[in-house]
């Protein structure tokens, strides 16, 4: 084997390589952000490009039009790194600006980064490839085209299909204001809509023969903020009304809506708390004499972190060193934090990690890893890959610290060279690590003895029932 001439050197050289092509990728599908189960364009990029570095293309897979899979090489170990591209409504923004301007009213935006995230890991695939080519090493590398991770999680449908059962080891990475490796546990997250029909009527003229359904969404809401007291405080309920009967206040409102996100550190846990709040909707529509169904819109295990890879992967980062912003890179991101960005958003930005950063604009480090794991309160599809394969991620440096996610300020930042320049280390950190699976069959080990340790030998279980599909979803957000 000559699997050690896969080094730390070797896999930058290949990324540097191939850099800018990457970096052009990301900015056309920044310019061109689509929602959850839409991102067509997108995918027709990647494709293009992943194509042309002589992978083969499995394209729709996992019941969805925007997913495939570009696979290069044979035999094992099989390497996947994970790429996502979709973004989110109503956040177009003008690129370098320090104040809200959209490109177009309503139209999307690119808020989580996820432009950067899937070039990134398309560029660390090629780059990897290129190295086993160029050594002539046996090995598997995978690209997953994943859609809809802001709503719908695509990779949970992936998983269900079995698309990463016979991985070895997955990488992912996230746009973040920090460079680190990723030690955190997420959420588990379940959604659903909550439909209500009753029977309209005249709101002043015959009102007993109505049957408010909006009645019903306002006391199911009740019954849920009563319900929060009695719940694990490291449990999360959100919701939204999407539809309240109309605009007329005269009329009876026969139809009404609302959609909720139920997360806790655990699925069973979430779960059982999801079944309450359909107990509560239930009640509601008792009450108000109306019907009541629900809709699954989503949902995602919590992610199982994994020492053994976090440990190859920091030792990585240790040695590439954090981006090379340069000073005009620093001015933008001073001047967006004081024209944009308040002192209350650097400092949650920093609390988690460091906060000695908040005197800093831009992170110039590697966070060192921390001793004791702890679970972002959030949530990812990556999750349900963990449970099924051995995975990793990385956070780097792309946007000014104190940028919130899921806002313009970030949306502004992402097609600009300091994210660019934090998409490159992640995409180096990914190929550097994942040759270091190829070259040393004991680092698998490790991680898949973890990974049966974490889970407890269970399989895993998608939290998507089977009659549920992407379809189904995709006609809801359409």
């Amino acid at each position: 084997m000559h699997n050690d001439r896969l080094s730390l050197e070797l896999i930058a050289r290949h990324v540097d390589a191939k850099a800018e092509d990457y970096c052009a990728l990301s900015d056309r599908i920044w310019a061109a952000p689509e929602l959850a189960f839409e991102e067509h364009r997108s995918v027709a990029e990647q494709i293009a490009m992943l194509e042309r570095e002589g992978f083969r293309i499995t394209p729709n897979v996992g019941g969805m039009a925007t997913a495939f899979v570009a696979e290069y090489g044979s035999g094992g170990p099989a390497v996947g790194i994970l790429g996502e591209f979709d973004a989110l409504p109503d956040l177009a923004q003008v690129s370098g600006l320090t104040e809200h301007r959209p490109t177009l009213s309503g139209a999307p935006g690119h808020g989580c980064g996820h432009n950067l995230l899937g070039a990134g890991s398309a560029l660390a695939a090629v780059a990897l490839k290129d190295a086993l080519e160029a050594e002539g090493i046996a090995g598997t590398v995978r690209f997953y085209g994943c859609p809809a991770e802001e709503a719908g999680g695509g990779k949970t449908f992936m998983a269900r299909g079995g698309l990463f059962d016979d991985l070895d080891v997955a990488f992912c990475w996230h746009p973040n204001v920090v460079n680190e490796v990723s030690t955190t546990s997420s959420l588990a997250s379940i959604g659903a809509y909550f439909h209500f029909r009753g029977r309209a009527a005249h709101a002043a003229a015959s009102p007993d023969l109505g049957r408010s359904a909006l009645d019903a969404v306002e006391l199911m809401n009740v019954g849920v903020n009563y319900m929060r007291e009695h719940m694990p405080s490291d449990a999360r309920v959100h919701y939204a009304i999407t539809h309240s009967g109309g605009d007329a206040p005269n009329v009876v409102q026969a139809y009404a809506e609302s959609i909720y996100s139920v997360r806790s550190p655990h699925l069973p846990d979430a779960e059982r708390l999801f079944e309450r709040v359909k107990k509560i909707a239930e009640g509601a529509a008792l009450m108000t004499e109306t019907s009541m169904t629900v809709q699954i819109t989503g949902a995602c295990s919590n992610v199982l972190p994994n020492k053994a890879l976090q440990e190859a992967m920091y030792e990585n980062m240790r040695r590439l060193g954090p981006p090379a912003f340069d000073e005009t890179d620093v001015a933008f991101a001073e001047k967006l934090q004081k024209a944009a960005l308040t002192q209350e958003e650097i400092l949650a930005s920093v609390k988690p990690h460091d906060l000695s950063l908040k005197t800093k604009v831009l992170h110039d480090d590697v966070l060192t890893m921390p001793v004791r794991e702890e679970v972002m309160m959030g949530s990812t599809d990556v999750g349900d890959v963990s449970w099924i394969v051995p995975t990793v991620q990385c956070h780097t440096a792309c946007f000014a610290i104190g940028t919130p996610f899921h806002t313009w300020q970030l949306v502004t930042q992402g097609n600009l060279p300091a994210a660019h320049k934090g998409m490159v280390l992640a995409a180096k950190a990914m190929a550097s690590t994942a040759a270091d699976v190829l070259r040393n069959p004991d680092l698998v080990a490790r991680a898949k003895a973890e990974l049966k340790e974490r889970t407890g030998g269970r399989a895993y279980r998608c939290p998507i029932s089977d009659d549920v599909t992407p379809d189904d979803l995709r006609a809801k957000a359409a």
